[in-house]
């Protein structure tokens, strides 16, 4: 009887299984060449370019196109597009009703840096904006918490850490907004204590809407089958790291003292303690 030997046939990977990780890189690449062009804007009286808008609205855009990317690499496709439609469509709402009501952020009134409007009072960016404060927020604080994820507190602590990353990305965003770029005023209010023209309940504002969003937003980012432990995904913290090094030194470079130390102070802060929970893991 003859002896029968079979032949191991390697099975075919999916050639697909690296796009992913590309366009990540790619959009990331991009990303950081817009961003040093936005940042050396801030330094000369006559900026590349002249007085044009779409350098930051690209970065915005690049910002958004990133962050969902980095979040495809771990996330299944279809979460990643529910949750920035989530964050998108009540940031939306939100700022529609505070722009028209001042509830509850404060009176403002866009301006027309702001660019084309999704419909009135939104401006197209608004959304945008929010998705990438929320998902780097969070994915900075989950950095942060690594070291308490097994507390049985963990996920309130996420969702308040997340809040609060946000609303230190909005101490920086309004001065950057108002008096740098002038993409809306503030309307005068009774209270007097504000900051750059923002009154405090605008951070109120920020925050309870962060929480709103990501009371909705949580379950589509839960991985239901995760993939195996390996090193943390850092990019989320150089993201918003970037964005409050941005707008430090446009605030730097425009004078605006107070918010240049407040912003550099909120970078050095993060960045001081993940490095310390580096050490310490």
């Amino acid at each position: 009887m003859k002896r029968v030997v079979l032949k191991h046939i390697p099975l075919r990977t999916n050639r697909f299984a690296a796009w992913p990780s590309f366009f990540h890189r790619t959009l990331f690449v991009l990303f950081l060449i817009q961003f040093a062009l936005v940042w050396s804007r801030l330094w000369t009286a006559r900026p590349l370019f002249g007085d044009v808008r779409w350098p930051e609205g690209l970065l915005v855009v690049l910002a958004t196109a990133t962050t969902l990317a980095s979040m495809a690499r771990h996330l299944p496709g279809q979460n990643v597009m529910l949750a920035s439609i989530i964050i998108a469509v009540i940031a939306g709402a939100v700022h529609t009703i505070g722009a028209l009501s001042g509830i509850p952020f404060g009176p403002y009134a866009y301006t027309g840096n702001m660019g084309q409007e999704l419909f009135h009072p939104l401006p197209w960016a608004m959304p945008l904006i929010w998705i990438v404060l929320v998902l780097n927020s969070r994915g900075a604080a989950r950095i942060i918490l690594r070291p308490w994820r097994t507390t049985q507190k963990y996920g309130f602590w996420l969702l308040g850490l997340t809040a609060l990353l946000v609303v230190m990305l909005e101490i920086g965003l309004e001065p950057f907004a108002t008096r740098v770029k002038q993409y809306w005023l503030w309307h005068p209010a009774k209270t007097t204590v504000a900051w750059y023209g923002a009154p405090w309940v605008n951070f109120i504002g920020w925050g309870v809407t962060a929480l709103l969003i990501l009371a909705f937003v949580t379950p589509s980012l839960i991985n239901k089958n995760p993939a195996p432990a390996t090193q943390p995904d850092y990019h989320p913290l150089v993201i918003w790291l970037l964005l409050t090094f941005l707008f430090g030194t446009a605030a730097w470079t425009h004078e605006l003292w107070a918010a240049s130390i407040v912003v550099f102070s909120e970078t050095s802060l993060v960045a001081a303690f993940e490095l310390r929970w580096r050490r310490a893991g």
